[in-house]
């Protein structure tokens, strides 16, 4: 077997999973093998199915490759079915074996390899007659039996032989072969499994034989109309029994002669239209019935291949490449017209006529399977009738393709031309009907509620021309080639569905290749493959342009995006179509300046939303695309425009604000589409300086900014970014008075507006006017930084009672740094108009404190987003300060900001974690020129050299530690960088966790024997728990680690020294860290931490003996259990606590023996007896003060 879907290639542009043989012939052998030995155990029988099973499911594309291996693993397992000493069970599994063979192989083709020699037709009766039809475990046995036995019953002799001589003995009553098979084919169509299907086919090979028939064909029709006329649908059994006498019928139907069931035709066809079996509410009883329905059709026609049809003559490509080697092998393939009868002037039957009405309707039933089924009815029926009676047909399937019927019409219509065109039955004077049809089923789309109906209508009309390729001579598509190249493209880029848009290139090959007339087939089928046209932007962005290249296609993709895409359902469509505009106006500018400009104008201010939203964005992205082209030559951009279609633009704003339209839902597809307009009108330079509709457009800008928290919740963003973007452009192009020089009364107005807006109580609000205020240009600044860098600033800090305003915070933290860039950067300059030392210290200060904010609320650590804007702050204005004045850079802010980095980049959500090491590594590589006094540069080079800079994954917890914790051993970097490791040590992320203490305890385990690094280590511990005593952020995960620390014996140098400082000072910060505390989970970690530190000598230990006593006594149950717990493992662990043997046990019985969770004066008898052997001071309860 050979695959070729390894992935490891990476050269590899599209990769197929294509397999060349049947590869597990030895292990397949092997499994059949062994099942006499395990069938017994269920565990070992169910996973060996279960790998057979899996196995065979890889050939399901590719059953073919299983042909040559059918043989000997059905007889190895009839080997096993046949033996007398294989008990039932064994032979269930051969069956259950046999059964997934025939699943992916097709029972028709599988069938062929059973024996059937006389001798078999005896046995298989028999086992098939002891099996039970409600043991659900047991359903693959009978339904393989089932099909064996049609195979038997093809034996060439007649069955009666096989009866001996039942009249000899009166006595006894036998059933003969033959009834003994009616039987159980009859009883079996009422089963509601899987063996009812091959029930059906036994059926019509049994039936038809030519002894059968004559005994039993008339009274098994009977059986199955009356069983039709009694059944009701609405209940379970009826719904089976009516499944099982359809089926039958449509095998008998498919499989007889002609002659044989041309007389039972009309009454089978009377009692289904009595019945009204094609308008059941089950989808499969109007699939069956319409499968009936068109055998009965063809048995009412006498079989001819009809002289008028269209042959194109033979299509084998084995003939094209070798014409010489097998003429003779096709000569001899072809049908023997001779034989068959041409009279066209036969009457044809009035039943056909009823039969063409019942197809034709199927075609617009609701499922597809019975669309799909009426539509092969069609071909097959149509191939039977005189030319003009068939021309009828065809003209009736093309009424489908009105826009009063719905989707499932036009999808039946086409896969009815479909089937007509590929069996010769569509002339080609038909095709100057049909393809127009088929061009508009090729964009058929119709919104319907929140989704859309057309996919399935569109995907076959991919069909329709895939068909029609192989169809046709290239000279009889030739007229309608424009068309449906035309159209097979614009489905290919266009469709919003992946799979329409792969069916639509697999169709542009299929006529590439077949057809040969397709414009530039192979240059567009090298650039939109099956495979390219997977990704959407990638169609509309790129592949369209280099195929609007070529100019047959050019205005067909412009109008069609203009006609259908512009104005689609869905809006991400419609920004794609402006966008795609704006790419293909370098293909047309003069037909997109005189044409589609002109049809979208009016769109823009018209009543359909979507198409008003769809034209504003389309009208925004070509402007600015013949903008850039009349730059490139050197002209304005009001030389492609006509005085009407600059007006049309202008005027657009005033007209919706007229109506109101930029009010409720509407507006907010209004808005952001607005204010792209602007943006593009500013960017392409438009005369409109001093014109009011400046004013205008700011009014908007500035609307949209101020009240976005009014818009839903998924619009603000996009209306926020469009407003911003407008700003920035209106300003650069309208509010220069000279190059350089603001509009001083704007920059007024503009400026104390976005400051006063920076402390509405609106988190939006002031979210939208601090992005204004970083997106202003340097003009606008200048002259005003003394008053917009201390309103960002002070936006930045968190107050006592604005830490919800988290938002705001990280857009100002942009802003800042956006405004410091935008100004630049001059030691000795004014402060009001660059960055200098004046005022470097209080950016550099502010961006720092947002590095600590870490805000909670209902969404989780928000404060991460301020940190993350506050990270990317500083790596750009710090590169901004080195390119033009390092000094401004003081070794302290340099350092506290490295500091801060390492921390980030040592804590536990790996997406910021990433970014901090990202940024960190940006700074410390930068080399043109270097940032200056960064402590431990060489140290931090070489645990970071450039080469892993680029190959680390930050955010892979096993790659980033083991990097991070090398920082412990820089004295400058330690505090911090063990600040963000507590966090990671002490998380819930097991994965986190896990590589962060490894690597800590890897770092503890190098010092162990430099008691100086060690001391070090443990009072940076300390400091960090002094410095975040009872902040629950820290304080929680630091107990968790010094607990993991004291039980890996970090700390064991330490533990020789009585009363060590460190241990003296460690359970005095836990004293006061659960002094008065009501959380559980920090009371939890700190009993941890009190019976790690036992091990510590001298009176230490005794005092926090009477931590733990104190805390059998806590008032939660769940504390006093878990302390007596973990006091009994402590004891165990270190045996050095208690001397005296008797009172250890003594301890540990009480310990072991006391419920915990009984009420505290219980308890509190038990804890003062172990206070009493333990030699420690009875706790004395303290009296609550009452209230005054």
């Amino acid at each position: 077997m050979e695959g070729v879907c390894n992935g490891e290639d990476s050269d590899v542009m599209a990769q197929t999973c294509v397999l060349s043989e049947f590869g597990e012939s030895a292990e397949v052998r092997a499994l059949i093998s062994s099942l006499p030995d395990i069938y017994h155990d269920t565990v070992t029988r169910e996973i060996t199915v279960e790998k057979f099973i899996v196995m065979m499911d890889r050939y399901q594309e590719q059953p073919h490759l299983l042909d040559r291996h059918l043989e000997w693993m059905l007889s190895m397992l009839l080997e096993m079915i046949r033996s007398e000493k294989s008990p039932p069970l064994l032979v269930h599994i051969c069956f259950k074996f046999i059964y997934v063979i025939s699943k992916v192989r097709g029972y028709k083709v599988f069938m062929q390899f059973f024996p059937h020699e006389v001798s078999d037709v005896q046995p298989v009766l028999d086992l098939l007659c002891r099996q039970d039809p409600k043991d659900t475990e047991t359903w693959e046995t009978r339904y393989i039996l089932l099909l064996w036995l049609s195979m038997t019953c093809l034996i060439p002799f007649d069955l009666s032989r096989l009866d001996g001589h039942l009249s000899t003995d009166p006595g006894i009553n036998r059933e003969s072969v033959m009834d003994r098979i009616m039987s159980v084919a009859k009883s079996f169509l009422n089963v509601s499994d899987k063996s009812r299907d091959a029930a059906a086919v036994l059926v019509a090979k049994f039936v038809t034989r030519p002894d059968v028939k004559q005994k039993h064909l008339g009274n098994f029709l009977d059986h199955c109309l009356t069983t039709i006329s009694q059944a009701s649908e609405l209940t379970m059994e009826g719904t089976v029994a009516l499944d099982g006498a359809l089926q039958s019928l449509a095998q008998l139907f498919k499989h007889g002669k002609r002659d044989d069931f041309l007389q039972y035709a009309p009454s089978v066809f009377q009692c289904l239209n009595t019945k009204k079996i094609v308008e059941s509410n089950q989808a499969t009883l109007r699939k069956l019935g319409v499968k009936v329905i068109q055998r009965l059709g063809l048995t009412f026609q006498k079989p001819r291949l009809a002289k008028w049809r269209y042959q194109r003559g033979c299509r084998s490509l084995a003939v094209n490449l070798a014409q010489s080697a097998v003429t003779e092998s096709v000569e001899a393939t072809k049908p023997d017209l001779a034989s068959v009868s041409h009279d066209e002037d036969d009457d044809v039957p009035e039943e056909v006529e009823n039969v063409i009405e019942q197809l034709l309707m199927g075609l617009k039933d609701k499922e597809t399977i019975v669309r799909w089924s009426s539509a092969k009815g069609i071909g097959r029926v149509t191939g039977r009738l005189p030319k003009e009676l068939a021309d009828e047909v065809v003209e009736s399937v093309l009424e489908c393709f009105s826009f009063q019927e719905t989707d499932n019409a036009w999808h039946g219509g086409c896969l009815a031309l479909a089937e007509l065109g590929r069996r010769g039955l569509l002339l080609p004077s038909r095709l100057s009907n049909v393809v127009p049809l088929i061009v508009k089923a090729l964009t058929f789309d119709e919104k319907r509620g929140a989704c859309s109906l057309g996919s399935n209508v569109r995907d076959a009309a991919c069909y329709v021309c895939w068909a029609f390729a192989r169809a046709y001579e290239p000279s009889e598509l030739e007229p309608y080639v424009n068309q449906i190249a035309s159209a097979l493209v614009i489905t290919t880029l266009f469709d919003r569905n992946v799979t329409c848009r792969k069916a639509a290139s697999a169709a542009f090959q299929e006529n590439v290749g077949r057809q040969g007339t397709f414009p530039h087939g192979i240059d567009i089928l090298t650039a939109a493959d099956y495979f390219t046209v997977g990704n959407l932007n990638n169609c509309y962005l790129t592949i369209s342009v280099y195929i609007a290249s070529f100019e047959e296609y050019t205005k067909p993709l412009i109008d069609h995006l203009v006609a259908m895409k512009v104005n689609h359902w869905d809006g991400v469509i419609r920004e794609l179509a402006a966008k795609a505009l704006h790419n293909l106006t370098v293909c047309a500018p003069e037909y997109m300046a005189s044409s589609v400009l002109p049809k979208l104008l009016p769109m823009t201010t018209g009543m359909d939303l979507q198409a008003r939203h769809g034209s504003i964005l389309a009208c925004a992205e070509i402007t600015h695309a013949l903008y850039e082209l009349a730059i490139q030559n050197n002209r304005s951009v009001t030389d492609f425009l006509s005085s009407d279609t600059i007006e049309g633009l202008k005027g657009i704003h005033q007209k919706l604000a007229d109506r109101k339209q930029y009010r409720g839902f509407g507006g907010e597809l209004m808005r952001p589409a607005v204010c792209l307009l602007i943006e593009k009108l500013s960017l392409s330079k438009m005369p409109f300086k001093d014109d009011p509709v400046i004013s205008g457009w700011q009014w908007l800008i500035d609307d949209c900014l101020k009240h976005l928290h009014l818009f839903s919740s998924g619009a603000r963003e996009g209306i926020q970014d469009a407003a911003v973007s407008a700003l920035a452009a209106l300003c650069l192009q309208y509010y220069q008075v000279e190059t350089g020089v603001a509009d001083q009364k704007m920059q007024e107005q503009l400026i104390g507006q976005y400051l006063l807006a920076l402390e509405s109580p609106e988190v939006l609000t002031r979210c939208g006017c601090a992005l204004a205020l970083g997106s202003l240009p340097p003009f606008m600044i200048h002259g005003k930084l003394q008053q917009i860098l201390p309103g960002l600033q002070a936006a930045c800090r968190v107050a006592q009672k604005q830490e919800s305003l988290t938002e705001a915070r990280r857009d100002a933290a942009t802003a800042m740094s956006q405004v410091c860039i935008s100004v630049g950067v001059r030691a000795r300059g004014s402060p009001d108009h660059v960055l200098c030392e004046d005022n470097i210290r209080a950016v550099y200060e502010a961006l720092l404190g947002c590095m600590n904010d870490y805000s909670m609320d209902s969404r989780g650590d928000v404060g991460a987003w301020v940190r993350a804007a506050a990270m990317s702050g500083l790596m750009n204005v710090t590169l901004t300060v080195v390119a033009s004045a390092p000094e401004l850079l003081s070794p302290d802010i340099v350092q506290h900001m490295m500091c801060c980095l390492a921390q980030q980049a040592a804590e536990k959500i790996d997406r910021y974690r990433a970014h901090a090491g990202t940024v960190f590594l940006r700074l410390l590589h930068s080399t043109e020129p270097a940032v200056p006094h960064i402590p431990h540069r060489e140290e931090l080079l070489s645990i970071f050299p450039l080469e892993t800079g680029h190959s680390l994954n930050w955010s892979a917890a096993s790659q980033a530690f083991p990097h991070i914790t090398q920082l412990l051993r820089l004295h400058q970097y330690q505090y911090h960088t063990l600040l963000g490791l507590t966090v990671s040590v002490g998380g819930l992320t097991e994965s986190t966790v896990r590589f962060s203490s490894q690597s800590l305890f890897e770092y503890l385990k190098s010092i162990q024997q430099d008691a100086a690094a060690l001391q070090q280590f443990g009072d940076t511990v300390l400091r960090i728990f002094r410095d975040h005593l009872r902040k629950d952020r820290v304080s929680i995960p630091l107990l968790k680690m010094v607990d993991q620390l004291l039980a890996n014996g970090c700390f064991d140098i330490f533990t020789t020294e009585e009363s060590h400082p460190f241990c003296v000072e460690l359970l005095s910060l836990c004293k006061e860290e659960i002094k008065k505390s009501r959380e559980v989970q920090k009371l939890l970690s700190c009993i941890a931490v009190f019976c790690g530190m036992v091990q510590f000598q001298g009176d230490v230990r005794k005092k926090i003996l009477v931590q733990l006593l104190i805390l059998l006594c806590h008032p939660f149950p769940v504390i006093r259990k878990t302390t007596a717990g973990q006091v009994y493992e402590m004891l165990l662990t270190y045996d050095d606590v208690i001397d005296d043997e008797q009172v250890l046990t003594d301890v540990m019985a009480v310990l072991s023996d006391t419920n915990w969770e009984n009420d505290i004066a219980t308890v509190r008898t038990q804890r003062n007896q172990l206070c009493d052997w333990l030699g420690v001071p009875r706790p004395i309860p303290v009296a609550k003060s009452s209230p005054q």
